[in-house]
């Protein structure tokens, strides 16, 4: 109960104080970094509406990154209004690139619930790749295993960490990169794991783990664009705080 209590509210440990100077520094730069926070503790939203918001960092040189998406309500309304009045508020869904090092948000994109996981990963990737970063190994589960998505990987001379279906078979007409995955994962999954660290897919649900404690499960704006904009606070928000971690 503490913990949906509890939910929602921002808990600064005193231990932000140690590094309080550098902090403020940072976020007075262009007085967004202020402005962004004050955003989620009050209530000037018309000016949040107005900023150009990005998780977007240059991090350097050979970073793996891991892709996932989740779902977040519209609307705090209870599943009892939904029984009771057969309205569906649905969902928007949240796609993000993680640094698996840094454990910092690299790209975010929002859509509708409708929008498959796969297709979003060739704008993930560009994005994260934006500014500077060199995306050398991409982890995902079997929502990304595409051909496209392997020869845009392939392409990039990027190394795939995805999972392919179980029954994926082995096709001249697929992908090499693809077909390559197949074969190894049919061998022997575990070495293939290993192999591409696919274990540090974890972080990107952890990041949304702790997105959702922190800021709630749903959004307040009432505007596609302004929902948006929400979203991109809160994850600039856990980046700065995964800073201070």
């Amino acid at each position: 109960m503490v913990a949906l209590v509890r939910r929602g509210q921002v808990l600064l440990d005193f231990d932000v104080l140690d590094g309080w100077d550098n902090e403020l520094s940072q976020m007075n730069h262009g007085k967004v970094g202020v402005i962004q926070l004050l955003g989620y503790l009050s209530t000037i939203s018309r000016r949040i509406n107005r900023l150009e918001i990005k998780v977007n960092k240059k991090l350097g040189n050979d970073i793996v990154i891991a892709l996932d998406s989740t779902g977040i309500k519209v609307a705090n309304r209870g599943e009892w209004m939904r029984h009771k009045w057969h309205v569906r508020k649905g969902y928007l869904k949240i796609h993000v690139a993680i640094d698996i090092k840094k454990k910092r948000i690299l790209s975010l994109e929002v859509t509708s619930e409708e929008v498959h996981d796969g297709k979003m990963l060739m704008k993930l990737v560009d994005d994260a790749s934006s500014r500077g970063n060199h995306v050398k190994g991409v982890l995902a589960d079997g929502m990304y295993d595409s051909n496209n998505n392997f020869g845009y990987l392939s392409k990039n001379h990027i190394k795939p960490g995805i999972k392919t279906k179980s029954n994926s078979k082995v096709k001249q007409t697929n992908c090499h990169a693809r077909n390559m995955s197949v074969l190894k994962q049919r061998a022997n999954l575990k070495r293939w794991k290993c192999s591409v660290s696919y274990g540090y897919r974890w972080i990107a649900e952890t990041a949304f783990s702790s997105i959702k404690r922190m800021f709630g499960e749903h959004v307040t704006a009432r505007k596609f664009p302004n929902m948006v904009k929400e979203i991109f606070l809160k994850a600039t928000l856990y980046n700065m705080f995964n800073r201070m971690t």
